[in-house]
């Protein structure tokens, strides 16, 4: 081999970019930088998750809008034929449909973030790649199912001759905050999952009675005015009752309880962030 082939070959090994990887100790820094380098990464988990979802099934994406008006249903029945829960003017079928949505991105974001450690662990085990797209492409799976829904309840709102607010434009804002809440949590529980495979279990158990804190099927004027600021650090009553007005004009203005669901959510994003990086060392020795 010549000199100059060698120099050549010298000069592309010096010039190629060598990173090292080592076990973080502490409270790690969360290196954000890197959620946009794996950004086509993100993508192509994000994009596999809806596509994996209705493989091989009869219905396909109809499973996505048979499952909210199953549910629709059901909490009708029960919070309207039942419980007679008002539903301030609002007939009762769009009434919880709007709510469902919002919910359904929710309880669906959540639950696939928190089994993401656990279904990607060939992954974890043999690639380098930041941990934490894998619970943030688990949460952003599941818009496109609220698309779809989405337009269900544009076809219902037209049957019922309910037309939007004219604060329809803040529902992304609304919607931002649900897909936060659920990744928050979702990083949380996601950590301790790959710890305490108990957390899979309690997870189901978890969603239904969150559902039931949630002004989903009645108004959260029901709860009493000494209960508000409480049942306010449930981040999700501040989604639910912002997107019904926004959207119906149902619920008063969104004020206090959203502002206390914000600064929640928030928290638990930030808090999740960090604790899933300190736990992140961990990661491929436990799946």
């Amino acid at each position: 081999m010549s000199r100059t082939s060698t120099s050549k070959q010298a000069n592309t090994l010096a010039t190629e970019e060598v990173i090292i990887l080592r076990p973080t100790r502490g409270w790690a820094a969360l290196n954000l930088r890197d959620l946009w380098r794996f950004r086509e990464l993100a993508f192509f988990l994000t994009w596999r998750d809806v596509i994996v979802r209705y493989k091989q099934t009869v219905l396909g994406a109809g499973w996505a809008i048979l499952q909210p008006l199953i549910n629709m249903i059901v909490l009708s029945v029960i919070f309207g034929n039942f419980a007679k829960m008002p539903t301030e003017g609002i007939p009762r079928p769009v009434f919880t449909f709007a709510a469902l949505l919002p919910w359904g991105l929710f309880s669906k974001a959540l639950s696939d973030a928190g089994r993401s450690m656990l279904s990607n662990r060939n992954m974890i085990t043999k690639v380098y790649f930041p941990r934490l797209i894998i619970p943030l492409s688990s949460v952003l799976g599941g818009v496109v199912d609220f698309a779809i829904q989405f337009v269900i309840l544009l076809g219902m709102m037209l049957y019922y001759q309910i037309y939007p607010t004219p604060a329809v434009w803040t529902l992304p804002l609304f919607l931002l905050l649900a897909l936060v809440t659920a990744l928050g949590f979702g990083l949380w529980i996601s950590s301790l999952n790959v710890m305490y495979r108990d957390v899979n279990y309690v997870l189901p158990f978890l969603t239904q009675l969150w559902l039931l804190v949630t002004p989903v099927a009645y108004s959260a004027r029901v709860v009493p005015e000494q209960w508000q600021f409480l049942y306010a650090l449930n981040p999700m009553v501040g989604v639910v009752e912002g997107f019904r007005w926004a959207l119906l004009g149902a619920e008063t203005p969104p004020g206090p309880n959203l502002m206390i669901s914000s600064v929640i959510a928030v928290l638990v994003l930030v808090t999740g962030m960090f604790y899933f990086r300190r736990m992140e060392r961990t990661f491929a020795d436990m799946v």
